[in-house]
């Protein structure tokens, strides 16, 4: 049987029939695909004895799923079946024109079949190597309700990219950031289960702003300082990203066709996007997952790292990670040790954050060669010089390189500083969330501020 013919009879979901779609159509379905995924992320797996991943939250929030929960794969195929194709195209290794209509419907189709073949792997996986201990003889029925969950979120994204506002990746990473963000805020319910709104005067409770109105009740200065040093470094950072997130090379270029019209080729500072620092958290993670696991099986630490409580505490497991300097400077146990391993994350992050950066931009077609492609073939070219593809590479050389590694390194920076300054969640958490709403308001403001309500038509102006 012909590949294609598989390909192209994979189930989908049927994309609407209207060219644009009403702003109330797509946030209604964008709403009830948030709905959906709240609710699944609260079922927990049938059968589940064990769960190993637990201490790997961070992890979680970037794969946007709960780990536990049916949908503990998250959008983590998806990632994975998405990235091996980008850069097997990119690269060359893959001939496929996704400028034509047929590519593309072929592209979509070897990424799809990628995420199935991802979902049964990571489900056998996270049970046979023992993140998720399945009950006795029930490892069949855990495997079979991962694979259920990672269909259900392969779906979910794309009713959401057919019929809602961006994709569902997006979507599940911003609603897991957002959710720890608020109950790192406002959590009552504490380490023990307890409710801390029953008896606020002597029950500890967890979210930031409840402690410091317990601090404050209770004559706790330290504990107040603490968690309001906590929101003040969250705030801060939120604001840093939204700067940097703002700042960019505008090329300008005019249209070979019609003359006296110019437009401006923005280059963004965070030019590779955010996709270095995914690929490093997702990194420092497996090396620790990989710690964890190669402990259990022998039964002492290693040199990939020793665990206690879930924690690192030794070997590369230990010196990738980092602990939080600004309580420990508040509590007035800093240590110096704690200093040199926030130094070792912060080279780590900043070093392969521009690895990681220079690589992608060279393999997924955002270098200078394939932009200057990409501009000639849009009918553009730069004002005062020949319509030539290497006179427009040669410019565009100048910008892109130093963007890639100034951007892989800053965004480094802001993940690693946040991680060690303790703030409500991660700083590669609050890296995408925040970079990842930038681009949903501007897809919002820009593809549909005509049919919008005059609230939001108002706000997006």
């Amino acid at each position: 049987m012909n590949i294609k013919n598989i390909l192209y009879n994979l189930p989908e979901v049927k994309p609407p029939v209207e060219k644009k779609l009403a702003f109330n159509t797509k946030l209604k379905w964008t709403l009830i695909i948030l709905g959906a995924f709240f609710i699944l992320a609260n079922i927990p797996l049938f059968g589940l004895a064990a769960n190993s991943l637990e201490r790997f939250q961070y992890l979680a929030i970037i794969l946007g799923t709960d780990f536990g929960s049916i949908i503990s794969l998250g959008i983590g195929p998806i990632v994975m079946a998405s990235i091996i194709l980008q850069l097997l195209v990119g690269s060359g290794i893959l001939k496929i024109d996704t400028s034509q209509p047929e590519g593309k419907r072929y592209f979509q189709g070897l990424q799809k079949l990628g995420v199935l073949v991802f979902i049964v792997f990571e489900a056998l996986v996270y049970v046979l190597m023992g993140g998720l201990q399945a009950g006795q003889g029930l490892a069949g029925v855990v495997i079979f309700q991962l694979i259920l969950g990672g269909l259900a979120i392969m779906l979910m994204d794309e009713v959401t990219t057919k019929w809602g506002f961006g994709s569902g990746v997006s979507i599940f990473i911003v609603a897991g950031v957002a959710w720890r963000l608020f109950t790192g805020l406002f959590q009552f319910i504490g380490a023990a289960g307890e409710n801390c709104l029953a008896d606020f005067s002597n029950t500890p409770c967890a979210g930031a702003v409840l402690i410091v109105l317990q601090s404050v009740i209770n004559g706790a200065p330290r504990e107040a300082l603490l968690a309001i040093a906590t929101i003040a470094v969250t705030a801060i950072i939120f604001l840093a990203v939204v700067w940097a997130q703002s700042l960019k090379v505008e090329i300008p270029l005019s249209y070979d066709r019609l003359r006296g019209y110019n437009v401006k080729w923005p280059l963004a500072f965070f030019y590779a996007s955010n996709i270095p620092v995914i690929l490093v958290a997702a990194l420092i993670a497996n090396l620790q997952l990989l710690g964890g696991l190669v402990e259990n099986w022998l039964g002492r630490p290693t040199i990939f790292g020793g665990f206690s409580q879930g924690q690192p505490i030794s070997g590369f497991a230990y010196w990738l990670g980092t602990s939080n300097l600004l309580e420990s400077l508040i509590k007035g146990s800093l240590q110096g040790i704690q200093i040199v391993q926030a130094f070792s994350h912060l080279i780590f992050y900043m070093a392969l954050s521009v690895l990681f950066a220079v690589f992608w931009v060279k393999t997924s077609g955002m270098d200078a060669s394939n932009q200057a492609k990409r501009i000639i073939s849009s009918g553009l070219q730069l004002p005062g010089f020949r319509k030539d593809e290497r006179v427009l590479e040669a410019i565009l050389s100048r910008y892109i390189m130093p963007l890639t590694i100034m951007g892989g390194l800053a965004i480094g920076l802001l993940a690693a500083l946040t991680d060690s300054l303790g703030a409500l969640t991660s700083g590669t958490a609050i890296l995408l969330a925040v970079m990842i709403m930038y681009q949903l308001y501007q897809n919002v403001a820009q593809q549909h501020a005509v049919d919008m309500h005059p609230a939001l038509k108002k706000m997006a102006a």
